[in-house]
């Protein structure tokens, strides 16, 4: 049964090792099924569900430093609920105030998973997401070079690659976390696992090209150089930090060539200038997307409950594309505050915990790096229901809370550290005694 933990350090974990193979296997799938959401409900939505009971049923903690995020989600939401009270004749503002709780629920599943077990969770949180950035990646790729029989229509949208996605831009923002942890690997681990790892950043990164999100583009460039860069800070020894240059060297300019080569392609020449470009339609004039920001903050101040969720259109030729300026414009006053003070929360402590030594310290700077990247483009995108960008957000509070007890009791890390290793050895021994990794 699911319960409290008020205070104080956290005991050991006590589940069997069978138990604990089966609870990293639905971290496994729920991951993994996160890259399929071109139909709804998604195999996300009843996978995370699915996964919520089973770990309730298992065991599954509340922790006293997850209050605070619980708090303003739960005020986000009321917020959205309150300005939706006008239209709540419409289905699809129904169904858009249902899926932020639900977002909000899938917040407070990850934080409080990740919370526990927090090393073996976060690697199989990993290789789902690669598993299944590699299927979208693969589907998005064949979509647009007509590889599959029809599947053109179905797997891209205005001539971008969108694989398994309803929207390019959303599969370019997904498919960044696993591109980074695939980096790492690259960075870090032995020849044959990095070798493994180059291949599949590549066929991400030609995805992420092929959708044409100038978003996704500047995301991957940036979040990987800020990723390398915490690697480099927080190494042990020279040699690692000597491998992360020169391993960062040849990765610009293999990406370089790679570049060259698919702007050979005309198609695809055309478009990336078209993309590539400042000079979007869209983006300019008195309500372009700038200006509307610019107009919809003005009209927010005056507007204390706000237009209610999906109105912005009814007012301006587009919806906000600013997933701050729409907290306010969907929730007034308290959504508008509240959302903008969790990100900044959550950004704070993030960088507080960069330097913290826990087993689990290189998925936490690929993570924090991806979601920093969202939390930028959130200024330019909706990007209130991406499922990942919420899975992140949970992640990252998970692994704040299970911090905690490296804080508390820095004496104890190391043991700690071998403790958890050895759990997931054996775990993983015990599902698969030919895995590798």
């Amino acid at each position: 049964m699911a319960y409290t933990a008020i205070a104080g350090p956290y005991p050991a974990i006590t589940a069997t090792p069978r138990l604990l193979v089966f609870q990293r296997l639905l971290v496994w799938l729920v991951a993994a099924s996160g890259a399929i959401v071109i139909i709804e409900p998604s195999p996300y939505e009843v996978m995370t569900l699915g996964a919520a009971v089973l770990f309730c049923a298992t065991g599954l903690r509340m922790r006293l430093v997850l209050v605070p995020l619980f708090l303003l989600l739960v005020l986000i939401n009321i917020g959205y609920s309150i300005g939706a009270i006008p239209f709540y004749g419409k289905p699809e503002v129904v169904n858009w105030i249902a899926t932020s709780w639900y977002m909000a629920v899938t917040v407070m599943f990850f934080a409080m998973v990740m919370s526990e077990d927090t090393a073996a969770r976060l690697d199989m949180l990993r290789r789902g997401l690669l598993a299944g950035a590699m299927i979208a990646a693969i589907s998005a790729i064949a979509g647009y070079l007509n590889l599959i029989p029809g599947g053109h229509d179905l797997l891209t949208l205005y001539g971008r690659a969108k694989g398994t996605f309803k929207d390019p831009n959303v599969l370019g923002a997904f498919l960044i976390l696993p591109a980074l942890f695939a980096l790492q690997s690259v960075v870090a681990d032995h020849f044959a696992k990095a070798s493994r790892n180059a291949l599949a950043f590549g066929v991400i990164a030609i995805a992420i090209l092929l959708a044409f999100s100038r978003a996704a583009w500047g995301g991957l460039a940036i979040t990987a150089a800020f990723m390398l860069a915490m690697m480099f800070l927080t190494s042990r020894t020279r040699a690692e930090r000597m491998r992360i240059v020169v391993i960062s060297i040849v990765a610009v300019v293999l990406a370089a060539a790679l570049l060259a080569i698919l702007l050979s392609f005309d198609s695809v020449d055309e478009m990336f200038k078209q993309r590539a470009s400042f000079d979007q339609s869209y983006d300019e004039g008195r309500f372009g997307r700038f200006g509307r920001h610019i107009l919809g903050a003005q009209m927010a101040l005056d507007l204390p409950f706000g237009i209610g969720p999906l109105q912005f259109h009814n007012y301006f030729p587009e919806d906000t594309h600013n997933s701050y300026l729409n907290a306010f414009m969907s929730g007034g006053w308290l959504s508008g505050i509240c959302y903008p003070t969790l990100i900044a929360v959550t950004v704070i402590t993030g960088f507080r915990h960069v330097l913290t030594r826990v087993p689990w310290q290189r998925f936490y700077l690929a993570i924090f790096a991806a979601f920093l990247g969202t939390v930028g483009e959130a200024f330019i995108i909706d990007t209130d229901h991406w499922r990942h960008f919420w899975m992140m957000l949970g992640t990252m509070w998970g692994m704040f809370a299970a911090a905690q007890t490296y804080k508390v009791r820095p004496d104890r890390s190391v043991g700690a550290s071998t403790e958890a290793s050895s759990q997931h050895r054996l775990a993983l021994t015990s599902a698969n005694p030919h895995a590798s990794t």
